[in-house]
């Protein structure tokens, strides 16, 4: 079909074009008939614009005019003339000027939309995933689409300056479980044998260092079979890094440079030189948790000493059993009253991390604690206040439990108080390091030591002797980068000593013959030469979606499955015909009813 082109987009016209014959192809986004005059509001992912069909315009035009429904697809053709100074619609980029169309075609009819396109839907999550092409059309999500381009495209520009160079690997690759289960590809051409999609290209990128390719990086897809939630998907997309010749600053400050370029770039957001360093540990003591958001302060005190001062007995008996106490003060509040419902909500939040209990006092107008347990600090009631530089109006909440349960349940409660009291500064972007993980964690229902992170980290240098004698005790060479209390990456310098590389395996029950099996090809690689290297991969969707706003990467990601795992638009997975299966040779076990 013959149609007449766009010559310029619904968010280009200005004030200066008054005058101008332009030709416009979009989407009907609002259809108006005031008494004859047609006023229609043209879309497309560069802006609206007004265009209007008077009643003298010519009568094919308006029969067309009147038969437009929203999301239509039309060319119109016009002369571009200015709005009274009183009509100018300051909320729109087009809103100096308006088109007086002479000619129209229907490019293409819509039915009724199951929603109306607009900034952003109201539909449920389930219907604008069946109608993504729709929903996509939405102002925001474009934005949101674009901010993604934007931010991988500042990524590129960034790395390829600093001689970079991005480099694909494959996508059907061995099978080497890293600890989320893998998706299998069977292969047709070796019965029984299958294909895996990678986890990650963790040593693919390795043996890239092998190579000698020293700087490295890729947009890379990723998949993993595992439950979906808000900021994962069971494919994802993350910026894949590894640097060869690097110790661990040397990663932390490439990467400080280039997300001080990318926000610079992208959000006109400056961030800092250098970012917030915490160990492990200390993030955990803190702020309860490894992934700690900084835009408020509400730290976690430790409160064992002062506990020990006081006649409460469970206090004592959680000293006495090698447990800790601990403090947060809850600021005074208009907007949220410390009643004992609120406090109960709070209790809950606790509990989910296996605290038994919440205890609590309140500052009163003396400057006194009061309720809770405050009678059974009375005698110490004057250091607890200046400890803790409560006042007026403020409440102190303590969790008494092992050291990982009092620190997990109070941050967990740290994090409510933060939404709940509107302490959280949304227009900050708050980065920082967790340094010094341990290597190892032991796994109970297993029996065994497993990788904390995975098997190819380095131990830090003054744990080598104490391998196996004692794993618990072993910190990596690792590193996480969090963002507004979210994991956006993960990193770590790599084993390269081929020996070094079997002592892991071996603590994590992986015996000689089957790391041969499983990674042979990596420990092959590591009898040429492997250089000293290190990398890391941030979350690409799970950045956008905090530089976004938003809390589920479903809203940075074109075409997402829902919380099922299914795509509601395609229907997938879906079954697939007996003669796909025959040439695969598999056979579908059906679960019995």
């Amino acid at each position: 079909m013959e149609y007449k082109q766009r010559t310029v987009t619904c968010g280009q016209l200005r004030k200066a074009d008054v005058g101008n014959t332009v030709v416009l192809n979009g989407w009907v986004h609002r259809t108006r008939n005031h008494g004859g005059i047609h006023f229609i509001n043209l879309r497309d992912r560069y802006g609206i614009t007004q265009v209007v069909i008077s009643d003298t315009a010519k009568s094919e035009v308006i029969e067309i005019a009147s038969s437009l429904h929203a999301e239509y697809c039309i060319s119109v053709t016009g002369v571009v003339q200015g709005r009274p100074d009183s009509m100018v619609n300051k909320e729109m980029i087009t809103g100096e000027i308006e088109v007086d169309v002479t000619d129209i075609e229907v490019l293409s009819v819509c039915e009724t939309v199951p929603f109306l396109v607009d900034e952003e839907s109201d539909a449920k999550e389930e219907t604008r995933l069946r109608y993504r092409y729709l929903d996509l059309r939405s102002f925001g999500m474009q934005k949101r689409i674009k901010l993604r381009h934007d931010f991988v495209r500042a990524i590129r520009e960034f790395l390829s300056d600093r001689d970079f160079y991005e480099i694909e690997t494959p996508t059907l690759l061995k099978s080497t479980p890293e600890g989320a289960r893998d998706f299998l590809v069977p292969s047709r051409l070796y019965p029984g044998k299958f294909y895996a999609l990678p986890q990650s290209p963790q040593l693919l990128k390795q043996i890239l260092m092998v190579s000698g390719f020293d700087k490295y990086f890729q947009i890379a897809r990723c998949y993993r079979d595992e439950d979906a939630r808000g900021d994962r998907q069971l494919e994802f997309t993350q910026l894949d890094m590894e640097l060869s010749f690097v110790k661990r600053d040397d990663v932390l400050l490439i990467m400080e440079e280039l997300f001080h370029h990318v926000f610079k770039k992208v959000m006109n957001y400056e961030t800092p030189t250098h970012f917030t360093r915490l160990t492990w540990h200390d993030a955990l003591n803190t702020y309860g948790v490894d992934k700690p958001d900084l835009r408020y302060d509400l730290p976690l005190l430790d409160f064992d000493e002062l506990a020990s001062m006081s006649t409460f007995s469970t206090f004592k008996d959680v000293l006495s059993n090698g447990g800790c106490v601990k403090v947060i003060k809850a600021p005074s509040s208009s907007e949220v009253p410390f009643s004992r419902k609120y406090i109960t909500s709070l209790e809950e939040a606790a509990k989910v991390y296996k605290a038994k209990g919440l205890a609590w006092a309140k500052v009163n107008e003396k400057g006194e604690l009061e309720g809770g347990i405050s009678k059974f600090l009375t005698d110490i009631s004057g250091k607890v206040i200046s400890y803790t530089q409560a006042k007026e109006g403020d409440m102190l909440l303590f969790v008494a439990d092992n050291w990982k349960t009092t620190c997990s349940s109070l941050g967990a409660v740290r994090v409510k108080l933060a939404k709940d009291l509107g302490l959280i500064d949304t227009t900050k972007f708050a980065f920082c390091w967790i340094i010094d993980f341990p290597l190892f964690e032991y796994n109970e229902d297993r029996g065994h030591w497993e990788a904390a992170h995975h098997m190819f980290s380095m131990p830090q240098a003054q744990y080598l002797d104490v391998l196996e004698s004692d794993p618990g005790s072993v910190k990596g060479d690792l590193y996480d980068l969090v963002l507004n209390g979210y994991e956006v990456a993960s990193g770590s310098i790599r084993i390269h000593d081929i020996e070094l590389q079997r002592r892991i395996f071996r603590i994590c029950n992986i015996p000689d013959e089957e790391s041969e099996e499983r990674f042979g090809f990596l420990l092959n690689a590591f009898r040429y030469g492997p250089p000293p290297h290190g990398g890391i991969a941030p979350g690409i969707d799970r950045m956008v979606m905090i530089m976004a706003g938003e809390t589920s990467i479903k809203e940075v990601i074109a075409f997402p499955k829902n919380t099922a795992a299914i795509s509601p638009m395609d229907d997938s997975p879906s079954y697939v015909d007996q003669h796909q299966l025959d040439e695969l040779h598999l056979i579908i076990k059906k679960e019995e009813k």
